[in-house]
């Protein structure tokens, strides 16, 4: 069965089980837990093993950003009467779907969080996992069809997963004091004050909580790691393929987009206020899926098609920023949360843009100096910047052109480019600032490897990006297999050992029960853990291309990798 189908049935499948679940005392015990703004009823569930968990779903972390409150700074959640049932997962934010290319209307009332517990004992004080999903900004959810807690809870661990803002409305920017941009990242904020306050009521340490998140979740992470506002919501840091680094995980011209906006659906002025009003009336299918018809000529052809992403503020008085510094700046100066961090990306991250770059391979052939980070051009003059490209492409496919014939070295440029090479300088940066880092690259590649089977490129060699997501998470396409292979379970127990190792205590590998002592991360040691059926520590196979983007961006004048044994 197509693996997009499949996906498709069995989340409309789910959808139909909830109608029909009849969440009474007389059919599973319902668990209250009381939080500060009034009592939740929760569900008892089963792990693989047989043992028994706790799940409370679709928990309300702020108000409900609609109407007036649209764009702007989540309000913190108000007190309800009575026992809210957490049966079911909250609306999903209204949002195009990266993985079955499709629009889901959702609901603007989507800021929900989600906690799995195996105890509701204050004293338990179990380690807290907080994660933020991928989906560059415009898609993705908490929910379990994805990012079930199953394979985490085994090791005694909470997991919490959230919803928040995508895309237009997280990410509209208008450069002003109501609108100045990252409402979405203050969604995640005001969820981990929510977490901070109210976990112990489910057998958490609120002083013990480790932020973790893929792609545009990790970029997050290390959003987070410098904003003022995080400070002391989490205690380590996990960060899976993205930076705040990267062109896609950074936005730019957030007023000018906004009013290209405004004009796309009917509304030409140059008036904030009166641009902010028609936004806000807008039906919210409207602002769906915008980000590529909001494109400038120059973005057509340059990077992944993210823009509505978090923005460095401008400052306002009486206003609360979540960034109005550069984060890269901010870790130079080591103006940043000191928290032990553990990072790294997949063998193969490209493959998932592999696609993508086919199409564009003429205009690559043709102007390589499209293949440059946009901050090269605002260092360089364009003879320079051509000088540049011509040279990636050379490095890359010799004296060939971009093609077919040349998909390997398309996908370790890609891999490169968007986000090999700034996880290695943002782990480098850091490293001056707080130790110890583990650094990793995902290597497993098995028929757990879903995204790049999604995309139908399952023949091509390599762990895609994302691809990590199914052996860290319970979900709809891989739990038949943990069940039915015994190889399949031995790997994603290894995997979620280290996870939730470093979760406790900081170390991925505190003992030998793995068979690896993982040597941490310096600036003159650029070993990593290659996660794979055998663990080994090693340099890192992609050590000649992260030297190659070093020189590139030392000739550019931009801060680069110093010190190493690159």
């Amino acid at each position: 069965m197509n693996l997009f189908y499949k996906l498709r049935t069995l989340r409309s499948y789910v959808q139909r089980s909830k109608r029909n679940i009849n969440y009474s005392q007389s059919n599973m015990s319902n668990p209250i837990v009381t939080v500060t703004e009034g009592k939740l009823r929760g569900s008892t569930n089963k792990l693989f093993d047989g043992s028994t968990y706790y799940s409370f779903k679709g928990i309300p972390y702020a108000q409900p950003p609609i109407g007036t409150l649209r764009f702007k700074a989540p309000l913190p959640s108000k007190p309800w009467s009575g026992t809210l049932d957490a049966f079911e997962h909250g609306p999903v934010c209204p949002q195009f779907d990266i993985n079955t290319l499709s629009v889901i209307d959702g609901d603007e009332n989507c800021l929900y969080l989600n906690v799995y517990t195996r105890s509701l004992q204050p004293s338990s004080k179990l380690p807290v996992m907080v994660f933020i999903h991928g989906g560059g900004f415009l898609s993705g959810s908490g929910n379990e069809d994805m990012l079930g807690p199953k394979f985490l809870l085994q090791h005694n661990v909470i997991l919490v997963t959230i919803n928040y803002r995508l895309e237009v409305f997280g990410f509209l920017c208008l450069d002003t004091p109501e609108v100045p941009g990252n409402a979405g990242m203050k969604d995640q904020v005001i969820a981990l004050q929510w977490i901070k306050n109210n976990i112990s009521q489910f057998g958490g340490d609120a002083d013990n909580i480790c932020l973790f998140g893929e792609s545009a979740g990790g970029a997050s992470v290390t959003y987070h790691m410098v904003s003022p506002m995080s400070e002391g919501l989490f205690h380590k840091a996990i960060v899976q393929s993205g930076v705040c680094f990267e062109d896609w995980a950074n936005g730019v011209d957030g007023r000018q987009r906004a009013f290209r906006l405004g004009k796309l659906l009917g509304k030409e002025t140059t008036d904030s206020q009166e641009l902010l009003e028609f936004l806000q009336s807008v039906p919210p299918s409207k602002l769906t899926a915008v980000t590529l018809k909001t494109k400038h000529e120059k973005e057509i052809n340059k990077g992944l098609p993210f823009h509505f992403t978090p923005i460095i503020e401008k400052r306002f008085k009486n206003v609360n920023s979540f960034l109005n510094e550069d984060p890269i700046d901010m870790i130079l100066e080591k103006n940043c949360h000191k928290v032990p961090l553990m990072i790294g990306c997949t063998s193969h991250e490209g493959i998932i843009s592999l696609r993508d770059a086919l199409k564009k391979a003429e205009v690559y052939n043709k102007h390589p100096e499209n293949l440059l980070p946009r901050i090269f051009e605002k260092k360089l003059p364009i003879y320079k910047l051509v000088e540049l490209g011509q040279r990636v492409k050379k490095f890359y496919v010799e004296e060939d052109q971009f093609s077919k014939r040349t998909q390997g070295e398309i996908i370790d440029l890609q891999s490169d480019l968007h986000f090999v090479y700034n996880v290695n300088r943002f782990a480098h940066f850091y490293s001056f600032v707080k130790d110890p880092i583990f650094m990793y690259r995902f290597a497993f590649d098995t028929q757990l490897n879903f995204v790049k089977m999604l995309i139908g490129l399952g023949h091509v060699k390599g762990t895609c990006h994302a691809d990590d997501l199914f052996y860290i998470f319970s979900s709809l396409l891989n739990n038949d297999l943990y069940t039915q292979d015994e190889n399949v379970k031995n790997n994603i127990m290894k995997v979620t050992k280290l996870w939730t190792n470093f979760a406790k205590t900081g170390n991925p590998t505190p003992d030998k029960s793995l068979g690896i002592q993982w040597t941490p991360y310096t600036q003159s040691n650029s070993i990593v853990l290659n996660i794979d059926e055998c663990m080994t520590c090693e340099p890192a196979p992609e050590v000649e291309r992260i030297e190659f983007w070093n020189k590139l961006y030392r000739e550019a004048r931009l801060p680069f990798i110093t010190k190493s044994n690159l």
